[in-house]
């Protein structure tokens, strides 16, 4: 794993912030997620007791995007956890307009901590080893 910034967009990301990286892509924890731990399949789902996964593709404004570099988000789903299941769109959406209304990732970081997302990359890393 390098130990130099990832680039997302205009935003450079903490190497402690990543936990799984190839030499075309790099997985990293997420800043706001709209469900605990946003995961990259097998290893997290069985980690985190989730019995389905959702993947959400963003490219562009119209798609949700809010940094312009195309992402997946993927977001772990357990039984019950939205009471229609289709609800986790509409998550996504507020999650979305909060991002483009209030937060400037260069200068904001409320929702979680460096250390809170570096200490969950950790964990998450020891699964991909």
């Amino acid at each position: 794993m390098s130990t130099e910034c990832y680039k997302f967009g205009p935003y450079q990301i903490d190497p402690k912030e990543v936990f799984y990286s190839t030499a075309l892509s790099y997985a990293m924890v997420n800043l706001r997620p709209v469900v605990p731990a946003q995961k990259v399949g097998g290893g997290l789902e069985c980690y985190h007791k989730a019995s389905s996964l959702t993947f959400t593709i963003q490219d562009g404004p119209q798609a949700g995007q809010t940094v312009p570099h195309v992402h997946i988000h993927i977001l772990p789903r357990t039984d019950g956890d939205f009471e229609r299941n289709d609800e986790i769109y509409d998550a996504i959406d507020v999650k979305e307009k909060e991002l483009t209304e209030k937060l400037d990732l260069d200068k904001e970081r409320k929702d979680r901590s460096f250390e809170e997302m570096s200490t969950e990359a950790d964990k998450y890393r020891t699964l991909f080893l």
